[in-house]
């Protein structure tokens, strides 16, 4: 049993709704969670209107049920996205509704199924929900990422340990990774964190490198190119109006956006992929003038290739993630399978979509501007684990001077 554990889930629920969430009075929040994660989602509905929101809109998804949808649907089903539910996200977009996603799935909740099924439900959904998916990437409303351990993902992370034991060791985990003791005092830590996270940026952004190499003992060999006026973001980021919010809890990284056909040479994954309901094991990416030519994995290579084929913009990246290697969830000696946890214990690239705010102006600039930048355009964003104890990375200043910014898996300065 965890030990205060109804404080410490409580803590949690503020934590999501008072800094990741940052809900401010008259709006109206959308939480979606799994149906086992209702505990933790009620506590966030009941935060969300003692902050003063207008309305909550609660959604609970079944693991379970979607499975079986992916098994056993009609497969033109997976080519449809109805109009109701285009609606719905268009609604969002109107009333800039606040977005907190509750995640603890299975991590091979998919297994055995057919990768063009969720392909084409993937695609389906490109062209209705880019407005919605825009609006995100542009930070236009609030939007967060937390989760709820589950008996099933427990089970996949402590293995050897008996469900209710696995179970509680993720509770432990996850609650110590997101600064949670049940003193109440998450969200000051949180403040400091999200402080320290913003000077070092700012150190980066003070070098403005042109380029990043990158190397290690599992054979990376790897430059980035970075846009001419690329910024790198810490934990927080801002909405036009100025609220500041959390995109991930927990999380340690400092990131910015590659030019999206600057990128040559191969890179090695650090860890096991959790994608689309299946794990992505011993993969390597190989890139030429920013496009992935070829890729391998000992395990989930079909699904891998069905990821980077969903678009275009799916075969290049779009976001560079700095995350030490002596960080709070690398520690922990665990491998979540979620990559909400797994990206920060790890130095971490995305292929597809790059984040506007990475470039200077680049919230306000049309596709074709962000594209000229540098910014990679795609309806896909999926982040993969390339950190290592012994992962060099040396930017390259416009002038030509070499600075060391990881040696030995850590932040040189």
């Amino acid at each position: 049993m965890v030990k205060d554990f109804d404080a410490k889930l409580k803590e949690f629920a503020h934590l999501l709704v008072d800094v990741g969430l940052n809900v401010q009075p008259g709006q109206t929040p959308y939480i979606s969670a799994s149906i086992e994660a209702a505990p933790l989602a009620r506590l966030c509905v009941e935060a969300c209107y003692d902050r003063g929101a207008r309305n909550v809109i609660m959604e609970y998804v079944d693991d379970v049920v979607s499975r079986q949808r992916y098994l056993r649907a009609d497969e033109a089903v997976f080519s449809e996205f109805p109009p109701y539910a285009k609606a719905r996200l268009d609604w969002f977009v109107e009333k800039k509704s606040p977005s907190l996603s509750i995640l603890g799935s299975d991590p091979e909740l998919f297994k055995n199924v057919d990768p063009a099924r969720i392909q084409a439900a993937q695609r389906a959904a490109g062209e209705p929900a880019k407005p919605y998916r825009d609006a995100m990437m542009a930070n236009r409303f609030q939007w967060c990422a937390g989760s709820y351990p589950t008996a099933a993902w427990a089970r996949k992370v402590f293995p050897g340990l008996p469900e209710d034991a696995a179970l509680d060791a993720l509770w432990e985990a996850m609650f110590a990774v997101c600064r949670i003791t049940g003193d109440g005092r998450a969200v000051e830590r949180w403040r400091a964190h999200m402080e320290a996270t913003t000077r070092r940026a700012k150190i980066l952004n003070d070098y403005n490198f042109k380029f990043l190499r990158y190397s290690n003992a599992l054979g990376t060999d790897l430059t980035i190119e970075l846009p001419e006026d690329h910024i790198w973001a810490g934990a927080c980021d801002y909405t036009p109006e100025g609220v500041r919010f959390v995109p991930n809890m927990p999380t340690e990284e400092i990131f910015t956006a590659p030019r999206w056909d600057g990128v040559n040479g191969r890179v090695y994954a650090a860890l096991p992929l959790a994608l689309d309901g299946s794990l992505v094991k011993g993969f390597w990416m190989d890139f030429q003038d920013g496009r992935i030519v070829d890729v391998h994995a000992e395990e989930g290579e079909e699904q891998l290739r069905a990821s980077i084929n969903i678009d275009e913009g799916s075969r290049y990246l779009g976001e560079v993630a700095l995350v030490q290697y002596d960080s709070p969830i690398r520690n922990t000696g665990l491998l979540f399978y979620e990559t909400l946890f797994d990206e920060n214990a790890s130095c971490h690239l995305a292929y597809g979509a790059a984040y506007p705010e990475c470039v200077r102006g680049g919230n306000e600039m049309s596709e074709e501007e962000q594209k000229a930048a540098g910014l990679n355009q795609s309806m896909n964003h999926v982040d993969f684990m390339v950190g290592t104890r012994d992962l060099s990375i040396v930017g390259v200043t416009h002038g030509g001077t070499e600075v060391p910014v990881f040696v030995d898996g850590n932040f040189a300065f």
